[in-house]
């Protein structure tokens, strides 16, 4: 079955951390880039960071310095360590797989979508 499953999502005061996993599984990971991206409610489809096969990442700048995204090959499973959120970080987090081993901040050129993890941030 080809899916990718977030968890760690929860609800926070502002100033906290939560730490997001996205477990792969079904589809060619490893040589992909795997991008984070977020809705809020209301809101567009957001995309927040990406991390390429070596490890090397990039990041929206409304998260800059505060979220750090990695990955773990061997587990096929990918990472977002969220620290000093804000209540604007409200969203529903998603993962992607890039469909090329290039890094776009596009959502429509990533795929296997998973069902997301809700994060709120209280002020």
């Amino acid at each position: 079955q080809v899916q990718s499953v977030e968890s760690g999502g929860g609800s926070v005061q502002s100033g906290g951390s939560l730490r997001l996993s996205c477990a792969a599984s079904g589809y060619t990971y490893n040589q992909y880039c795997m991008g984070w991206f977020r809705q809020g409610l209301g809101k567009e489809l957001e995309w927040v960071a990406y991390v390429n096969n070596p490890g090397n990442t990039n990041y929206a700048d409304s998260v800059k310095g505060r979220f750090t995204a990695s990955r773990d090959n061997a587990k096929n499973t990918l990472y977002l360590q969220m620290d000093s959120l804000k209540p604007e970080d409200t969203a529903m987090y998603y993962c992607a797989r890039s469909s090329y081993t290039s890094c776009p901040t596009s959502s429509i050129y990533y795929k296997y979508w998973g069902q997301g993890t809700q994060v709120t941030v209280s002020s």
